[in-house]
């Protein structure tokens, strides 16, 4: 007798990343059947990350796109997870965060009354414009979900504050903290040749890891971010940069003529999940937009400085492990500044250890979609982290 199937909509390397752990988790489970559909968004990126845990998508959705628009994304999306699911209709349905991936299949879902569970449920910048479009993403995924999915107390009241009920949201720390904290234990070989050569000629220099990818960063505040990066270069003799691109072509070229001629400064392609991990386990800093980087970083031990205005990561800010600083390009050089300055000040941020999880929030999820569908007990929520080093490579599967 075969087992319900769960389906796990994924379309961006992020969304790949943190639901490969659920897969892994609900297998070893056994309660029910994980098939992971690629919706189309990012099929090359999605790819590339859940090869680094051994899996690959089960259903592929072939998204043709014209004009690049998020309305036309997210139609074609819907109407192609609708023929799936009218041939074959899972018990219930995970989607990840606030991508218009997440958005299509919740509402895909919703319309066929099928379950949805929300997983990275309750995030809030409290502003729609920032960051763009996800935080209207989250905030419609959540109208419709049956099983809220937070990863840590302050997203868990953010949804009883919007008057969901209480029994409907479990708070599992982030499914991101189980992969990197995974993957980087491996310490696998670097698969991208130029961060390859950089690490092996980087000698005693210390490691700046840069990433600035969101759309609100685009023009002019990257501008004033590749500033602050080529004066701290300058400034310090001792520190290397590697800085993976967006697949964006005009975002490379911004990089690119932004550091032009910067020694000790390395720009690359979109890296494989095993190389961002290592590299983030190695880092002495890093200085991100990246809402995933500011939950991954503080597993390593690794203060972020976070290159916006507002963060909806604010545990990250109450934790003291990442500061926001915007693009203002003499707040992130102060910053940056004080932490290349004094080891003391860079470890006493990370000292209380990563708010957002503890290693075991894949297997939380398996068990509280189980229990949504009567198959197993609920499980308990993730317990206050008691020291930095709660989580332990490999913890998670």
């Amino acid at each position: 007798m075969s087992l319900p199937e769960v389906h796990l909509i994924g379309g961006t390397r992020p969304e790949a990343v943190k639901l490969a752990p659920v897969v892994l988790a609900l297998r070893e489970a056994g309660l029910l059947t994980p098939v992971l559909v690629a919706s189309g968004q990012h099929p090359a990126m999605v790819g590339q990350a859940l090869a680094a845990f051994g899996l690959a998508p089960d259903v592929t959705l072939l998204v043709e796109r014209g004009t690049g628009s998020q309305a036309e994304l997210l139609t074609a999306m819907i109407r192609q997870l609708d023929e799936l699911w009218a041939d074959r209709a899972p018990a219930a349905v995970i989607v990840q965060g606030d991508t218009t991936t997440s958005l299509a299949g919740a509402l895909a879902a919703f319309w066929r009354r099928i379950p949805v569970v929300h997983l990275e449920a309750g995030l809030r910048s409290g502003d729609l414009d920032s960051p763009f479009p996800e935080e209207a993403n989250r905030r419609l995924v959540a109208q419709v979900a049956a099983l809220h999915l937070a990863p840590t107390p302050l997203a868990a009241m953010n949804l009883l504050d919007e008057n969901i009920s209480t029994r409907d949201v479990l708070i599992t720390g982030n499914t991101v903290v189980d992969a990197t904290l995974a993957v980087a234990g491996r310490r696998l070989p670097w698969e991208n040749a130029e961060v390859a050569a950089a690490r092996s000629a980087a000698g005693d220099r210390r490691l700046v890891v840069v990433t600035a990818h969101r759309r609100e960063s685009w023009g002019t505040p990257l501008d004033r971010i590749l500033a602050a990066v080529r004066e701290l270069v300058l400034r310090y003799a001792d520190i290397d940069v590697i800085v993976p691109s967006h697949p964006n072509p005009a975002v490379r070229a911004q990089i690119e003529a932004g550091l032009a001629g910067v020694e000790r400064v390395t720009i690359t392609d979109p890296l494989p999940y095993p190389d961002l991990s290592r590299l983030l386990s190695e880092a002495y800093l890093v200085l991100t937009d990246s809402g995933g980087v500011q939950e991954e970083a503080p597993s390593f031990g690794v203060p972020a400085l976070v290159l916006r205005d507002v963060t909806e990561r604010v545990e990250s800010l109450h934790a003291g492990c990442a500061k926001l600083v915007g693009s203002d390009t003499e707040l992130i050089v102060k910053e940056a500044a004080e932490l290349l300055d004094s080891r003391v000040r860079r470890d006493a941020m990370t000292a209380g250890g990563n708010p957002y999880g503890d290693g075991l929030a894949a297997r939380r999820t398996a068990q509280a979609t189980a229990a949504l569908l009567g198959l197993a007990e609920a499980p308990a929520p993730m317990p206050a982290l008691e020291s930095p080093a709660t989580a332990t490579y490999g913890a998670s599967f």
